[in-house]
């Protein structure tokens, strides 16, 4: 397997159209912003557990500049008008030793065709070639489809629901 900082597949959607799953680069800084742009109040609030419409010039270094190792940032994109668009992301941040938070996007425009679900396989086959044992989410309980991509994946999840949130952890060994 490819280390993290030079992945790349490409993945047929299931409306047929082709998605690269990549390795975030330092030149996506736009593309991500302009992802940000696309996505809808609902989900920006699923996915951030707050209202948010944009990122402090902080946030935008953080998530973008990821060393690849113990922060891990994949991209989705799909070709838009004949150039290559960011539509999601994931990435997975570690905790401790075999632990790590997973989070991932897709724009509204392109949820629901597998996205997610890709970038949760791909990000959970780099973490386990990482040495990674676990990786663990909070799920905002209205957010089914995010659940729903935990739950359909190839690996044994635990859930833990309090008022407010569902802890989510999936085993990957």
């Amino acid at each position: 397997m490819p280390e993290a900082k030079d992945y790349s597949v490409t993945e047929t959607l299931r409306n047929g159209r082709q998605v690269e799953i990549r390795a975030l680069r330092p030149e996506d800084r736009a593309g991500l912003i302009a992802a940000v742009g696309r996505t809808g109040e609902q989900s920006l609030y699923r996915r951030f557990f707050a209202p948010k419409r944009g990122f402090t010039e902080q946030e935008i270094a953080f998530y973008t500049n990821v060393d690849q190792v113990n922060h891990v940032a994949l991209v989705a994109q799909i070709e838009e008008g004949g150039r290559p668009t960011i539509v999601g992301g994931g990435r997975y941040i570690v905790l401790r030793p075999g632990r790590a938070e997973v989070a991932f996007a897709v724009d509204d425009d392109h949820q629901g065709l597998g996205i997610g679900a890709a970038l949760m396989r791909h990000l959970a086959s780099i973490a386990r070639s990482a040495g990674l044992e676990e990786l663990v989410a909070e799920v905002l309980p209205e957010n089914g489809a995010m659940l729903k991509v935990f739950e359909k994946s190839e690996f044994e999840i635990r859930t833990a629901r309090e008022p407010g949130v569902v802890h989510v952890t999936i085993r990957l060994s």
